[in-house]
């Protein structure tokens, strides 16, 4: 191990909660410990989810009013907020000296504004796993992430063998 001090730049290191999330984290830590990390997990709005299956795109305008009504959002942000304490965790565990942030809006454009907020000298996600046809339907985030960010993205790629067991997971 090296006594060079930690970079000034922090690795930007995204959380959702998900086993590939956590073993991204566990990658990074092998990979670039002894470093400062900020540990991000972004929330969409309920009424700004787009519905992918066809079947929902009528009742989309309910949905929509239904959120407002019952406090979804608030419910989500509070599920983000405990996400990102258990990834914060995680990231200390695995070496970084790590402090959380939660951001509201589309989960690639808010990890790209963040990572260049903060400077991040990379940006470490974890790989959901999804095949060409669900990601050409749901969309990558990772891709998103890669196509916009204006820095080195480290994608941890889904391995059903390797991943630590989130809270979630179990």
């Amino acid at each position: 191990m090296s006594d060079r001090p930690a970079p000034v730049q922090p690795v930007l290191i995204c959380f959702d909660g998900s086993d590939d999330a956590a073993a991204a984290i566990a990658k990074a830590g092998e990979l670039l410990a002894l470093r400062t990390a900020v540990v991000l997990t972004v929330w969409e709005p309920v009424a700004s989810w787009a519905p992918y299956d066809p079947a929902t795109i009528r009742s989309a305008p309910l949905s929509r009013l239904a959120s407002n009504a019952l406090g979804l959002d608030e419910t989500v942000r509070d599920l983000a907020q405990e996400r990102m304490e258990r990834g914060t965790e995680l990231a200390t565990e695995a070496g970084f000296q790590a402090q959380g942030r939660v951001e509201e809006g589309k989960p690639w454009r808010a990890i790209c504004e963040v990572a260049d907020e903060v400077h991040a000298e990379t940006i470490v996600m974890g790989a959901r796993g999804l095949g060409r046809v669900e990601s050409a339907l749901l969309g990558s985030v990772s891709s998103a992430v890669i196509s916009h960010a204006n820095r080195p993205v480290l994608v941890v790629p889904h391995h059903e063998g390797d991943r630590p067991r989130t809270a979630a997971g179990q």
